[in-house]
């Protein structure tokens, strides 16, 4: 195969580079839609409990006035007359349209607020709240039915009427309609949402949008029965005018009505195609220009490329060096050890690899030595942060001296995990440092660090036998890298490592 030249090797480049950009940039776009999508449902769900707590605020101040008119002494003494002008000054705050009834328990209507002919008044149709107020003694919320007197479709707050402790009378409030829908319009967010106001038969009886078509409809069977057999949800839902709705629904637990509330899905996903559009109008820009430019780049990318060469020699010496090191420590590691002792390499090249992360943090500069420490004793600390007690001054250290170090920590740390304090539920560390130079300094002698572990209260302190890798790795690092020394002593509380080293200027 012909080798191509490089302005189509570059364009190949830009294309290919382009078109991943602009399935990128379609993914995150999706991505948001989805977020989007996420948000809206949250705000469904905050939307109706709102609303409920607005309306059941609402109806916690409407049921305590019609108890206070259950109070009054013209009503318990069953003086209708009397009883009217207050029941008509009551009546003033919530406008003409709503209705006052008495009845008593076999639901003849003994007073409305509608007639002074209290004579022919019809018995109430709605007799089984009625019957709820004599038997329960406590105020009723009514469902949606037909009210006789102010014949139109109505809801209705019952309060029992007391009389020498009994119950003589229901007395029944028919708020306006209008109400309910004022509420709904001040929490609507904006046009594209569907609010509902719903009896507990799921009857609708206040709505925005067009309320004179929906009232007296019930919802769909499939919300119907997630009404019936969840307190809230949040769910895919189709608007009684047909229109998708990503929706939500919570019950009041004071009237036992229901509060619905739904975002037309076309809202969330008309976003999404414009976003889509966007991203593919502008990808064709980008993929048009670059292939436009491709020739004229061609040169300075040839360019680009001699240094690009330059920099991997670079890399490839710098990666050449670590293996080098990973190597030596695997021949030390594995000359003498069984197949069990593969962990050990593990955990040890793990210390390294978390000095050097320290390190590149840092941009090579060094670190501090609590720093190094801490890193390499975090999975010690992790569940039980008081077993380790660590306390000395800030020392900072040399990029050579904080990889030398991790290694021994890790190291001590790896023992007292398998034999020392570490290894049972009790055993505590001290692992304290200080710095010489203040004594030294007559002398005019480098700085040195001297570095103590001190565990107590793990299993009884024995020397061993042999003296193991790990051990050796401790002494010679503390030798010939940190030009100091590690010293040992299994002492009866508990094994103590003293290191010194000389810290560089």
């Amino acid at each position: 195969m012909p080798k191509l030249s490089l302005p189509i090797r570059l364009a190949l480049l830009v294309a290919g580079t382009t078109l991943p950009l602009i399935l990128f940039a379609g993914g995150i776009v999706l991505h948001d839609y989805m977020q989007d999508r996420s948000d809206a449902r949250q705000r469904v769900l905050e939307t109706v409990r709102s609303i409920r707590l607005t309306l059941d605020a609402e109806m916690q101040r409407m049921t305590g006035g019609v108890q206070v008119l259950a109070l009054t002494d013209a009503l318990t003494t069953g003086d209708f007359e009397r009883f009217r002008p207050i029941a008509m000054g009551f009546l003033e705050q919530y406008g003409k349209n709503g209705t006052i009834v008495v009845a008593d328990r076999e639901g003849r209507q003994l007073f409305s607020s509608a007639t002074p002919d209290t004579a022919h008044l019809p018995p109430r149709n709605n007799r089984e709240i009625t019957r709820r107020v004599f038997e329960t003694r406590q105020p009723q919320y009514s469902d949606l039915f037909y009210g006789v007197v102010k014949k139109s479709l109505i809801v209705t707050v019952e309060v029992p009427v007391f009389r020498d402790g009994e119950v003589v009378y229901d007395i029944s409030f028919s708020p306006p309609i209008e109400m309910f829908q004022t509420i709904l319009e001040k929490q609507r967010p904006n046009p594209d949402w569907t609010l509902s106001l719903l009896d507990r038969q799921a009857t609708v009886f206040a709505r925005v949008p067009n309320p004179t078509k929906t009232i007296g409809k019930q919802a769909s069977p499939s919300v119907f029965d997630r009404m019936r057999s969840e307190q809230e949800a949040t769910l895919s839902s189709v608007s009684l005018e047909g229109v998708p709705l990503l929706s939500s629904f919570t019950h009041s637990t004071l009237t036992g009505w229901t509060i619905g509330a739904g975002i037309a899905e076309d809202s969330l996903v008309a976003p999404l195609w414009r976003n889509l559009a966007v991203t593919s109008l502008l990808g064709g820009i980008m993929l048009a220009i670059g292939l436009a430019f491709a020739v004229r780049m061609a040169t300075t990318i040839a360019r680009a490329e001699m240094l690009h060469d330059l920099l991997i020699e670079e890399l490839n010496h710098r990666v050449k060096n670590t293996l080098a090191i990973l190597q030596a420590i695997a021949v030390q590691t594995f000359r003498s050890a069984s197949r069990h002792e593969r962990e050990k390499f593990e955990g040890r090249l793990g210390a390294l690899a978390e000095a050097h992360n320290l390190l590149s943090k840092e941009k090579w500069q060094g670190s501090e030595l609590q720093d190094v420490i801490e890193r390499v004793l975090k999975p010690y600390r992790l569940n039980t942060p008081d077993r380790i007690r660590i306390s000395g001054p800030k020392v900072a250290l040399s990029p050579r001296l904080a990889v030398v170090l991790s290694m021994i920590v890790h190291e001590i740390a790896t023992n007292a995990a398998k034999y020392g304090a570490l290894s049972n539920d009790t055993g505590t560390v001290d692992l304290s440092w200080e710095l010489t130079s203040a004594a030294d300094a007559a002398k005019k002698l480098p700085a040195r660090l001297r570095l103590v572990w001190q565990e107590t209260g793990g299993p009884v302190v024995s020397a061993p036998i042999q003296r193991g890798f790990g051990s050796r790795l401790i002494e010679r690092s503390a030798r010939d890298q940190l030009g100091g020394e590690a010293t040992v002593d299994f002492l009866p509380p508990g094994v103590v490592y003293t290191i010194t080293c000389k810290l560089d200027d």
